[in-house]
């Protein structure tokens, strides 16, 4: 059996995840988002390439019987954009997964961009307010590490990532196969959330975003104070700082940050927030304190660090006000809306300042400012607009950096990784790191592409008596102890067996005697035979025929020679080192002999030895051993005392 992972979003780009992952006969979606970056066919997932996807079609539900269940990590429009979408106009009808945070906030979110797109800009509608009502409804709430039992062969679970409020990786686990959906996750706590919280787990894959692939960032004290360096000399020179971020996330951990700041400095300089909707979302914050950071949570009796003393509304008749502020406009990355608006009316003047908190998508007005300093931004093809303000860029990104993914990935260790939410040339470079450094194999797909990698499948088996009885037998190993003195034995009780599946049988493990006697047949053994000349010089005969002799001091030799952890056996008439048997051949003509001309037959010893297939390689290093024997007068001495 296979795993396969269909990626129909953020296959080498950030923008509209959407994962579907067909495990042992199970198919889940992860995510449904939408590109921010786009206004045309390809702001949405392609949801023609899910397989099976129009065998319901007559009974009007296209996709019920080719998805047994969707699951969305948290509430930002490149995750559940497109839900109410393909719920609402393409059909599905089964079960949608999400925790309790993100089914309070995505309506907000969603809503919010319908608004924008077609209220505002005039947009054909994709789904109304209805259809977003609708799909919310097919929403089940989990919380975390609660174990949901979908249906009798598939389970999910969900775990803190942090992020944003709400946000969870999500384990799916379908007989003995099992995943792991990161979404988007933070491995480093903030000040209004924790970090990433995970069990260790047993996993066949972990599907992992990777937007800072190659970023390490510096420390988050030092990322404060340039921000705020950056804020207060823009204010103190009169000018207006535009904060373009989305209404959840950044906006609260930023205010949080303001609001300390402006307390502390005794600033009068205004704060605002854009419309009503981040307001909104301030009162679910209030609500869902559970979710925040260990440090919020404490003080939450005595303050809630949502109440922000200095923030206020902002409405559209102040954009032209004189005087300082600070503005928090949405959406983020500036793709629209009110921060573009703002935008326009404030980057033509120098005083002024623009500061981008987080990751920009391509396309967006965000991306074209932090991608190098522009004098002019060609808004369409009729409007530009002229950019001599500042422009400020500074991670206060909620996503992990390399270090936190390969942290994870190193806890995890799973058996594969996929790569998703990323640029294409850090990814691979990520991917490079995690096969070379974690020795897991990794992909980094793009869009509608398909990666399968094999599935774990275990077999409940019986064991028969005979096979019982051999595991309580002791495995005594001989291990020579690193000071070299004496033996360290170990008792590693491993045993043997077959796997036996008989038809209209239950699978049995037996011995391999009981399998012979079952099928009436005798053993056969493989065995490898050598026999070959050591170089040992010109000596008395009476030394050379004395066979006690010779195996004493190749005895000496391979245990000086043989690594640790490999016990060099001497019995009288013949040496052994696990099943490698070696004695003096004493016979003229022996038919496993190989013979080298260039060597004088009266200057050597003939060793016969065999072995068994299974030690192949330390029967070829004894040979090689034996073969560059040099027998010194030292030696010789030291054999005869």
């Amino acid at each position: 059996m296979a795993i396969d992972c269909l990626i129909l979003g953020a296959g080498q780009e950030v923008g509209k995840s959407c994962v579907v992952v067909s495990i042992n006969g199970k198919r889940i979606m992860f995510d449904c988002g939408m590109h921010m970056g786009y206004l045309d066919h390809r702001r949405y997932p392609d949801f023609s390439r899910i397989p099976n996807y129009d065998q319901g079609r007559s009974s009007g539900s296209a996709f019920d019987h080719a998805i047994d269940c969707i699951i969305i990590t948290h509430f930002h429009l490149d995750h559940v954009g497109a839900l109410p979408y393909f719920t609402e106009v393409c059909g599905y009808r089964g079960p949608i997964y999400m925790t309790y945070p993100t089914k309070a906030l995505s309506p907000l979110m969603l809503e919010d961009y319908r608004k924008v797109m077609v209220e505002r800009r005039g947009e054909e509608e994709q789904f109304t307010s209805d259809h977003i009502a609708e799909c919310m409804k097919k929403v089940i709430a989990v919380d975390l590490k609660q174990t949901i039992q979908v249906d009798k062969d598939l389970q999910i679970r969900a775990y803190y990532a942090g992020h944003v409020l709400g946000a969870a990786m999500f384990y799916a686990k379908v007989g003995d196969s099992a995943i792991l959906y990161t979404g988007d996750y933070n491995m480093t706590p903030d000040r209004h959330l924790g970090a990433a919280q995970i069990d260790r787990l047993h996993l066949d894959l972990v599907i992992s975003e990777s937007t800072y692939a190659t970023t390490i960032r510096d420390s988050k004290y030092s990322r404060e104070r340039e921000f705020l360096k950056a804020v207060h000399e823009c204010i103190s020179g009169g000018g207006k700082v535009l904060i373009p971020t989305f209404a959840l996330g950044r906006a609260q951990e930023l205010c949080i940050l303001l609001e300390d700041y402006w307390e502390r400095m005794n600033l009068k300089v205004p704060i605002y927030f854009s419309a009503g909707l981040t307001i909104q979302a301030n009162m679910y914050y209030k609500m869902l304190i559970s979710w925040t950071s260990q440090r919020i949570k404490e003080t939450y009796s005595t303050h809630n660090a949502f109440d922000f003393k200095h923030v206020k509304d902002f409405e559209r008749s102040m954009i032209d006000a004189p005087g300082p502020c600070v503005l928090f406009a949405t959406p983020g990355m500036i793709s629209g809306g009110f921060s573009l608006e703002v935008f326009k009316h404030w980057a033509p003047s120098e005083k002024n300042l623009i500061t981008l908190p987080g990751y920009c998508v391509a396309g967006t007005i965000g991306h074209k400012l932090m991608s190098g300093k522009p004098s002019k931004i060609d808004l369409d093809k009729d409007t530009s607009v002229d950019v001599r303000c500042q422009i400020h860029q500074l991670s206060f990104s909620p996503h992990t950096d390399a270090k936190g993914i390969m942290d994870l990935i190193k806890f995890l260790s799973p058996k594969h990784v996929i790569l998703v939410h990323g640029e294409k040339p850090k990814m691979a470079t990520l991917k490079g790191r995690i096969q070379s450094e974690l020795g897991i194999h990794c992909y980094d797909p793009a869009n509608n592409e398909t990666v399968s990698i094999p599935s774990t499948q275990y077999v409940k088996a019986v064991a028969s008596d005979a096979f019982a009885r051999s595991c309580l037998n002791p495995n005594f190993k001989f291990l020579k102890s690193s000071s070299g003195n004496g033996l360290q034995v170990t008792d590693e009780r491993v045993s043997d067996g077959i796997l036996v599946l008989e038809k209209s049988q239950k699978p049995k493990v037996m011995q391999q005697d009981e399998l012979l006697l079952m099928l009436g047949e005798n053993e056969h053994k493989v065995e490898h035979s050598c026999c070959f000349p050591v170089h040992i010089g010109n000596i008395e005969s009476s030394e050379r025929s004395s066979t006690g002799f010779w195996l004493r001091l190749f005895s000496a030799r391979l245990s000086d020679e043989i690594s640790a952890g490999i016990i060099v056996q001497d019995f009288e008439g013949h040496i052994q080192v696990e099943s490698f048997h070696l004695s003096i051949c004493l016979k003229d003509s022996c038919s496993h002999r190989i013979t080298d001309d260039s060597q004088n037959k009266s200057e050597s010893v003939f060793c016969c030895c065999t072995w068994s297939v299974e030690d192949e390689k330390i029967a070829w290093k004894i040979i090689s051993t034996m073969k560059n024997f040099n027998l010194n007068p030292g030696q010789q001495d030291a054999s005869n005392n």
